[in-house]
Order: structure tokens, then sequence, then C-alpha cells
């Protein structure tokens, strides 16, 4: 279990975190969700002692970061790929983490494996591509086989198979009863992976709630609608109170009325329809709606 209360960080006269108070349970994805500059990565570092809180504490298990005996075997962290040593090797890189935390040797060769990296492993960090430092910083999080990870954009970089991976792996190991906390703006990647939201704005929390609640709360439903008749369909959508807009390829996007609505309206007046469906709800757009006031 994490738990936050009343944490904030000041830096001179700039208030990057106000008064956050949450828990994060164990057995589900929960993601941590904020526009650039909303304070996520100051909670991180702070749950993680690298900042000192101005106000409030931010514990893990009942302990601050800082008291943990074995830190990586409590939390695993990947705030930033780049912290591996250019000139040492993968292996050599997990093995003086390994030695620091007293954790076996094998585990290094075992993490490796898990993240795709054994054939690399020999290779100097400074030579891998983004997607492999990725990787590695990945391995390293999991190097303790800690009940607890926080994964500050873990995608950066990574290529379609290895997000399937990864959204794989997030979901797995949450349900085997860890505390699993994802930072990321890839909103399509958060609704397929999250079970739980936190979302800050200008370093208050905005929302603590299951993902299927915030989107009915926050999200609009819409209709797309495609015809040959674009213009004369948008015009009666109109006229009958809907919001159109017109998508690239040329589909309408239809809000503020169901799909058997518009399906009706068009029969009514002759419009031979295309194609017609129920959009289910965007958290891209029930994001961006719930924080559009949060810099105000």
């Amino acid at each position: 279990m994490i738990e936050v209360r009343g944490l904030g960080k000041r830096y001179g006269d700039v208030v990057a975190v106000a008064d956050l108070t949450f828990d994060v349970r164990p057995g589900v994805v929960t993601a941590f969700l904020g526009p650039n500059g909303a304070g996520k990565s100051s909670t991180l570092r702070m749950l993680l002692g690298l900042d000192r809180p101005t106000t409030g504490t931010a514990r893990i298990d009942g302990a601050s970061y800082a008291d943990l005996p074995a830190p990586l075997r409590a939390v695993g962290a990947l705030l930033d790929s780049s912290g591996a040593h250019p000139g040492r090797t993968a292996r050599d890189h997990l093995r003086w983490l390994a030695a620091s935390n007293r954790l076996p040797r094998r585990r290094v060769a075992e993490v490796l494996s898990l993240v795709d990296l054994g054939p690399a492993a020999g290779r100097r960090v400074g030579g891998f591509s983004l997607g492999m430092r990725q990787r590695l910083g990945i391995a390293a999080a999991l190097l303790g086989d800690p009940p607890v990870l926080l994964l500050d954009e873990p995608t950066n970089g990574l290529d379609a198979e290895g997000i399937r991976w990864l959204r794989g792996s997030l979901q797995r190991l949450a349900g085997e009863g860890r505390t699993v906390v994802v930072s990321s703006h890839l909103m399509a990647e958060v609704a397929r992976t999250a079970d739980h939201l936190l979302v800050i704005g200008r370093g208050r929390l905005l929302a603590d709630t299951p993902l299927p609640a915030f989107l009915a709360e926050h999200g609009t439903r819409s209709v797309r609608v495609r015809t040959h008749q674009g213009d004369r369909l948008r015009g009666l959508l109109t006229a009958a109170g809907a919001g159109v807009a017109t998508d690239p390829d040329g589909a309408l996007r239809v809000s503020g009325a169901r799909a058997e609505d518009v399906g009706a309206l068009a029969a009514r007046h002759g419009v031979p329809l295309l194609s017609l469906a129920d959009e289910g709800r965007s958290l891209e757009d029930a994001f961006l709606q719930l924080t559009a006031g949060a810099d105000t």
C-alpha cells in the first residue's frame, strides 16, 4: 500500500505539489496522470526519497523510502532510463545494483531474459537504443522482485511488441497482488492497461477513481456516421440540436444524439448511410475535459 497524506512541495515561490492525499492499493494497475508541470514527477520523487516534502508524508507499506532496509526488495522504480552508466555493460549495471541490496547474482540473468536483453547483456549501455535502455530500466525495477512498482513513462522508446509485452506484464504483476503505479501521457495505452486513475493538475488531486467511473463521469459519447450526403446530413443534425464534427476520413462525429436517433433522422429524410456506430467514451477526451481548467 502507498499512503500519501497532505503532501506538498514548494520550490521557492512555485508550488509544485499542493496537499495531495491518496492511497494506492495493491492488485490493480493505477495510472498517475496529469498535464506537463502538474506535479507528477515531484510526487514520485518524494515517494522515492529523492526530494524532501515541504509538507506531509509519503509512505510505502507504512515506512518512508529512506527507512526501507533493502529498497530494491520493497520498491522497483523507473524514473529515467538514462541513469545507467554508458561505459558499463547491461549485466554489470544490474550486478552492482544487486550487490548493493544483497540480491543473488542469478537474479540479474533472470530479469535480463525477462525484458529480452539476454543477448545484449555484455554490450555497453552507451551503444543501446532508447528502447533498449528503457528495457534495462524496467529490468532494474524488477530486480528485487518488489511488491511495489513505480514507473514513469515506461513505454517511452518501446516498439509495438515491447508495449504489448509491458502491458501484459503490468497486468500480470498487479494480478499477483503487487502495487503498480504507471505515469504516462499515452491515453490510449492507459485505457487498455489501467484499472484505477489518479489525476492531478497544478499539483492538486482532481480524480481518484476506477477507470470506468472516470469515463462515465467525465467522458462524452459520440456517434460516427458515414454517408455520401455528408453536408445534407450535417445540416439536418445541426437543425435537430446535435453537435457535428468531421473526421479526417470525411465521416461525421455526432455528439448530443444516440446512434438510433441519427439513423432514424437519416431514414426520415432519405439519406443513405454507409456506416453508423456508437463510439465509446475516450479517455483522452475525458482527461482533457477534466484538466482543461487546471491551469486557471
